[in-house]
C-alpha cells in the first residue's frame, strides 16, 4: 500500500486558512448566542418578537446555502469564501448597530446577511476540504468541522464572561467582526483558485490522461466551464444541480447525511430546553448540558481520523449513528435528570462524525466530486435549518421529549444503510481504471 504524499507548503497553508476561518465562524456564531438575551433587552422586545427577528438567520442562512455551490462551480470555492466572509463580516456590524441604537429592523437585517454569509462559506468550505483530503489522502473534514465545534466552545465561553461583566453588545460583537475580517483575509489569499470548477469533472490531469478518449475529453472540458451531468449540458441551472442526484448511491449518501445533520441541528436547538421543560433542570444546568454536548463533538471530530483511516467511513457513520441514537434515547427515556445529562456525551460523540465523513464520502473516487459534495452539503444543511424547527411543531401535541423520538428513528435508519460510503470501486462506472490516487483514504476496509 502506497503512502499518503508528503504535504508541501502550499498545500499546508491551504489547510491552515480553512481551520482558522472555521474557528472563527464557529467563535461568531457563538458570540452571537451567548448576547442572544442582551440584544432581546437593548431591543425591548418579547420572546414572540425576537422569534420573528431571530427569522432573519435562518431566511439568510438557507438563500446562502441555496447560491452556494452553483457559485463555486461558476467562480470556484475562493470566491464563495470571500463573499461569505464579507456578508459575515457586515452581519455581525450591522447586528452591533442595530443592538445598539435599539432597531429591531436592523438586527434582522444584520442576522439575514449573517446567515447568507455562512451558509457560502460553509458549503464552500466543504468543497474545499474534500479537495484537500484528496489531495493529502488522509481525513481533514472531521478536524475541519472540529474547528467550527472548538470555536462555538471558545466563543460561549467568551460570551458568558462578557455578559458577566456586563460589557456592550454592540462592541462586542464589532470586536469579533474584526477579528473574522483578519481571518478572512488571509484565508482567502491562502485557499488556491478555482478549486471548484477544478474538480468538477474527472479529478484531476492525471485521471484525464489515463482515460483519454475523445468523450472524456468532452466532459472534462464542459466540467471545466462550469456544467455538470450529461456532457455539459446542464448549466449551473435547476437541471444542472438536479443531475447529480440521478445516482442512486448519491441519494443514499443524501439520506444518511440529512439524518446525521437533523441529529446535530436538534441538540444546538432544542437541547437546552429540552433539559429545564423535560427533565426540571435550571437554565444554568441546561447551558452546561449544552457546552457539555459542544465539548463531546469537538473531542470527536478532532479525535476521530484514526478511526476512520483504519475502519473506513462506512464503520465509522454507522457506529457513530448508533452511538448518538444511545444517547437520544437515554435522554429521551430516561427519568432520572444527571443519567440524561451525562447521555448528552453520547449523542455529541455520535454526531460529530457524521457529516463531515458523509460530506467526504460524496465525493470520493468519483467524477463530478464538488458538484457531488455541493449538492450533498446543500441538502445536509437544509435538513440542519429547516429539520429541527420542525420538531417545535411536533412539540406542541407531543411534548419535546416525545418529538425527539423522530431524531431517534432517523440515527436508526442511517445506520442501516451506510454500505453507501464505501468508496466505488475501479470500473464500477463512476470512475475511470486506476484512478484513485496514491494513498487515498482506506474506506474499503468494511
Amino acid at each position: 500500500m502506497k503512502n499518503p504524499p508528503v504535504m508541501d507548503a502550499t498545500t499546508r497553508r491551504w489547510r491552515a486558512a480553512l481551520f482558522l476561518f472555521m474557528l472563527a465562524t464557529g467563535v461568531s456564531m457563538a458570540s452571537w448566542v451567548a448576547r442572544t438575551p442582551a440584544v432581546r433587552d437593548a431591543l425591548d422586545v418579547t420572546t414572540g418578537s425576537m422569534g420573528l427577528v431571530l427569522f432573519g438567520l435562518s431566511v439568510g442562512s438557507m438563500a446562502g446555502v441555496l447560491a452556494s455551490g452553483g457559485l463555486v462551480r461558476r467562480r470556484g470555492g475562493r470566491q464563495a469564501i470571500a463573499t461569505g466572509a464579507g456578508l459575515l463580516v457586515a452581519g455581525l456590524l450591522v447586528i452591533a448597530g442595530g443592538a445598539a441604537l435599539e432597531v429591531s429592523a436592523g438586527v434582522f437585517c444584520g442576522l439575514a446577511l449573517f446567515g447568507a454569509g455562512m451558509g457560502l462559506a460553509e458549503v464552500a468550505f466543504n468543497i474545499e476540504g474534500a479537495a484537500v483530503e484528496r489531495t493529502l489522502g488522509r481525513p481533514v473534514l472531521p478536524v475541519l468541522h472540529g474547528c467550527f465545534s472548538l470555536g462555538t466552545v471558545v466563543g460561549a465561553l467568551l460570551g458568558m464572561g462578557l455578559t458577566a461583566a456586563r460589557f456592550p453588545v454592540g462592541w462586542h460583537l464589532a470586536a469579533v467582526a474584526v477579528a473574522v475580517a483578519a481571518a478572512g483575509v488571509w484565508t482567502v489569499r491562502a485557499v488556491p483558485a478555482g478549486t471548484g470548477q477544478e474538480e468538477a469533472g474527472p479529478e484531476g490531469p492525471a485521471e484525464c490522461d489515463a482515460d483519454a478518449d475523445a468523450d472524456a475529453d468532452a466532459d472534462a472540458s464542459a466540467s471545466a466551464a462550469g456544467f455538470e451531468g450529461g456532457g455539459g449540458r446542464h448549466p449551473d441551472g435547476i437541471r444542472g444541480q438536479l443531475a447529480v442526484w440521478q445516482d442512486r448511491r448519491l441519494v443514499m449518501i443524501g439520506l444518511i447525511v440529512l439524518a446525521m445533520a437533523f441529529a446535530e441541528g436538534s441538540a444546538n436547538d432544542w437541547l437546552p430546553l429540552l433539559m429545564v421543560d423535560g427533565h426540571g433542570t435550571s437554565a444554568t444546568g441546561g447551558s452546561l448540558t449544552f457546552m457539555l454536548f459542544a465539548v463531546a463533538m469537538t473531542t470527536g471530530r478532532f479525535t476521530g481520523g484514526p478511526l476512520l483511516v483504519r475502519y473506513g467511513p462506512a464503520a465509522v457513520v454507522r457506529a457513530s449513528a448508533l452511538v448518538a441514537a444511545a444517547g437520544v434515547a437515554l435522554v429521551v427515556f430516561s427519568d432520572d435528570a444527571l443519567l440524561a445529562g451525562a447521555a448528552v456525551v453520547l449523542w455529541g460523540l455520535g454526531a460529530s462524525l457524521g457529516f463531515p465523513v458523509t460530506i467526504s464520502a460524496a465525493g470520493e473516487g468519483v467524477r463530478n466530486a464538488s458538484a457531488r459534495v455541493a449538492a450533498v452539503s446543500t441538502a445536509g444543511y437544509a435538513a440542519f435549518l429547516v429539520g429541527p424547527p420542525s420538531l417545535g411543531f411536533l412539540a406542541d401535541h407531543v411534548g419535546l421529549r416525545n418529538a425527539m423520538v423522530v431524531v431517534l428513528v432517523l440515527l436508526g435508519g442511517a445506520a442501516l444503510i451506510t454500505r453507501a460510503l464505501r468508496t466505488p470501486p475501479s470500473g464500477a462506472g463512476e470512475e475511470p481504471p486506476g484512478a484513485q490516487a496514491p494513498g487515498a483514504r482506506q474506506s474499503d476496509l468494511v
